[in-house]
């Protein structure tokens, strides 16, 4: 017992029913008679209670986790997956957060843009979380940082408390389904997530497309470009993950009990609910890169036509300026008999005839809308 009270030092261990959550002292010797356990620990702190969590696991079910799964629950890189066994199922699911230097920048208005968004693009946190789901227990190892442990914690207490609305928001049933309520509040988190990046990447847009600036936070858009594209990848592994825990979850042997049957019912319903959301994040984020994408275009397409406008105009000033210059030349060649050479009224007659070509060309320039803003 003293190796599991270390252990409860640096985790936490409830024990759920269809009445009641209780979060225990020390860890059990054996599993209640009714309910479940839930064991939550932040990944560092599971990698050093490991043999402990092994050992209570085998008093429990009677296995432990494969050496393989153990690795990939403290694996801080590992994308979302699902794995099984014949004893329990393995889920790795990468959540999708802001984290508090993102959440600060996302106020604070005097900040520059293209540092706020570089810092902001950069604290976006993919950390994956682990669930080990057995018949009556479920194992979840989270970042150190992580704040859905104790978010349910609480929730789970208040609802456990809160006898007028157990009937409305009941408490979980079995691991798989407080496995499935935890992943969709991690995907639901997303939403503080979509109003930073949409809010920066608005930013981008406006300086991209602000005809009276030169935009030049290049780099910053390509690391806006390389987050999205980091987003996109880990809710196609969401995606994948959670689709293949459906089609193991379809493949169950088929309870005789009729609320086993419901359980089981409730369990897909809850899944495909999951799924569903996961399909509006992944939508979400391809919108933001389709916007994006079409920002840079619509950039270099209102820079073309600018320059167009530069050319047009640059071409009519020549167009004019040329028959100037062709009478200057005229009149400048070194003979004798040039008309008007000699008289003292001619290059007034020079200037008039240059004065009256430069207005001719310049009004017909204008009557075709070479001229001036359309």
């Amino acid at each position: 017992m003293t190796s599991d009270k270390h252990v409860l030092a640096a985790m936490r261990v409830f024990h759920v029913t269809a009445d009641d959550f209780i979060e225990l002292a020390a860890m059990p010797e054996a599993l209640p008679a009714h309910g479940f356990l839930w064991v939550g620990s932040a990944r560092q702190e599971f990698e050093v209670s490991v043999v402990d969590v092994q050992a209570a696991l085998q008093r429990w079910t009677g296995g432990t986790l494969l050496d393989l799964h153990v690795s990939n629950l403290l694996d801080n890189q590992l994308p979302s997956y699902y794995d099984y066994t014949s004893w329990y199922d393995l889920m790795v699911f990468r959540r999708l957060a802001a984290g508090t230097d993102s959440q600060a920048m996302f106020i604070d208005e005097s900040q520059d843009t293209a540092a706020s968004t570089r810092k902001a693009l950069a604290a976006i946190d993919i950390s994956p979380v682990g669930f080990g789901v057995f018949d009556r227990v479920l194992v979840t190892v989270h970042p150190g940082d992580c704040a859905v442990r104790e978010y349910f914690a609480q929730r789970l207490l208040g609802l456990a408390a809160d006898h007028e609305t157990r009937g409305v928001a009941r408490l979980p049933t079995s691991p798989a389904d407080l496995m499935l309520r935890m992943i969709n509040h991690m995907v639901d988190s997303y939403l503080d997530l979509r109003r930073l990046l949409t809010r920066q990447l608005g930013f981008l847009q406006q300086e991209l497309l602000n005809p009276l600036s030169r935009f030049g936070d290049w780099q910053v858009l390509l690391e806006s470009r390389n987050a999205l594209n980091l987003l996109e990848d880990t809710c196609e592994d969401q995606r994948s993950a959670v689709q293949e825990w459906i089609d193991a979850l379809d493949e169950w042997p088929d309870e005789p009990e009729p609320d086993k049957r419901r359980e089981r019912e409730l369990l897909r319903v809850r899944s495909r609910d999951v799924l569903e959301h996961v399909e509006r994040v992944l939508s979400h984020v391809r919108r933001l890169e389709h916007s994006a994408e079409t920002a840079v275009q619509m950039h270099f397409s209102a820079l073309g036509h600018r320059t167009n406008d530069i050319m047009r105009t640059l071409t009519v000033l020549t167009a004019v300026l040329l028959p100037l210059n062709l009478i200057t030349g005229f009149f400048g060649m070194n003979f004798d008999s040039l008309p008007l050479i000699h008289s003292s009224q001619g290059v007034w007659v020079a200037v008039l005839l240059m004065l009256g070509v430069g207005v001719g060309l310049a009004g017909f320039f204008w009557r075709k809308r070479y001229l001036g803003r359309r």
